[in-house]
């Protein structure tokens, strides 16, 4: 049987308006409340985000810049 072809690592990021990025995340909190898939287009991208998917807050801090991540993780098969 042939082997299932992995999907290109990449590392997307796309900046939005602050009003799309509250419609992303109160789509996001609806799907997490309800037990739902939460599927979302990053950059021309679509991604299916899995209802085993981790979710954490992340805080970084480097060379006097600060960002907050709000990630899901999940391993792929």
């Amino acid at each position: 049987m042939p082997k299932k072809k992995s999907k290109a690592e990449k590392d997307l990021e796309k900046s939005y308006p602050v009003k799309q990025f509250v419609d992303k995340l109160r789509r996001l909190a609806d799907c997490l409340e309800q037990g739902k898939k939460f599927n979302i287009q990053i950059a021309g991208e679509r991604i299916g985000v899995p209802l085993d998917a981790v979710v954490n807050i992340e805080h970084e801090r480097e060379k006097g810049l600060e960002e907050i991540e709000f990630q899901l993780k999940w391993k792929v098969e």
